[in-house]
């Protein structure tokens, strides 16, 4: 039996692009960063390093990809996939599954907050 399955959690480093393939089926990719820190046994301090993943996105699943802006937390699954071109490999996950992290942003108070209208106590 084989498996192949990454899950990745982190921050878009840029909104969403949507290409064609050679059959004039589009596709969106997306670059994700996700940051490990660990401490420097000789310093004390906290050392960051970031990783970026090129996730690639088909069908329905791709258009709601589009719709993401850099800077969206999202979590992602799917499966890592090598290709070659010129003698170069590159490695990306073909996404087939996306959560959107974000929280939703919070509301600005009405500027009537505090007035209580007309014929009511207060």
């Amino acid at each position: 039996m084989y498996k192949n399955k990454t899950e990745l959690m982190g921050f878009l480093g840029g909104d969403a692009a949507v290409h064609t393939d050679k059959n004039d089926k589009p596709f969106t990719t997306l670059r994700l960063a996700t940051t490990k820190s660990r401490k420097n046994k000789q310093t004390g301090k906290y050392v960051e390093r970031t990783s970026w993943h090129n996730l690639v996105v088909f069908g329905k699943l791709g258009d709601f990809a589009a719709k993401l802006k850099k800077g969206a937390h999202i979590e992602v699954e799917g499966e890592l996939q090598y290709s070659e071109y010129k003698g170069v490999t590159t490695a990306s996950i073909r996404v087939y599954s996306i959560l959107k992290l974000d929280r939703a942003e919070k509301a600005a108070p009405d500027d009537d907050f505090d007035e209580v209208p007309e014929g009511e106590a207060a």
